[in-house]
């Protein structure tokens, strides 16, 4: 078996070394997940250029953790449970409430309704439940905020995905399991 590892700054191309400045500038590293995915510039380009778009969603800060953890969980990604989990923190949300965002329900009926559907969707790849779907529109959410929120599903799934195919060293410290 092919084993993946972490590359170095200079294992990689020009402009992917280029991002990784760019990266290690605004976090004061380089995360694992990052730094793998930069074995292709144009992937990592592609991530942070439509984390950036997604950065002015309708969703909010809180909201958008939620879903990065929901996503998380639903595809047992223990590098973005870990990395999200101390963002989330970073970003005043209570452990409990990570724990909440993960399973899937918190009783907000607004963001448990995003939540249900982001489960959903990554669950069902891409075939949410209707019921999902009907009570997320219910929430006030309209066609744009799906669309955004699909996006932040994707956005999720790529990380996810790349771990798991990667299982590179988790360089955040550790989730807790849940219950």
């Amino acid at each position: 078996m092919n084993i993946i590892k972490v590359p170095s700054r200079e294992e990689v191309n020009e402009d992917s070394q280029l991002i990784f400045d760019q990266i290690k500038k605004g976090m004061g590293k380089v995360p694992n997940l990052y730094a793998t995915i930069g074995y292709s510039s144009n992937a990592l380009k592609g991530l942070l250029g439509l984390d950036e778009q997604l950065s002015k969603s309708v969703f909010t800060a809180q909201e958008k953790e939620a879903i990065n953890l929901v996503v998380s969980e639903a595809n047992h990604c223990d590098y973005c449970l870990a990395a999200h989990t101390m963002i989330a923190g970073m970003k005043g949300i209570s452990k409990e409430d990570t724990l909440n965002f993960r399973k899937g329900t918190v009783t907000d009926p607004k963001l448990n309704a995003v939540l249900e559907l982001a489960k959903s969707i990554s669950e069902r790849k891409g075939d949410a439940s209707p019921e999902k779907l009907d009570n997320f529109f219910a929430a006030g959410f309209d066609n744009s905020a799906l669309m955004e929120l699909v996006g932040l599903v994707i956005l999720r799934t790529f990380t996810n995905y790349a771990f798991a195919l990667t299982k590179i060293p988790v360089d955040f410290p550790l989730a807790d399991t849940l219950d």
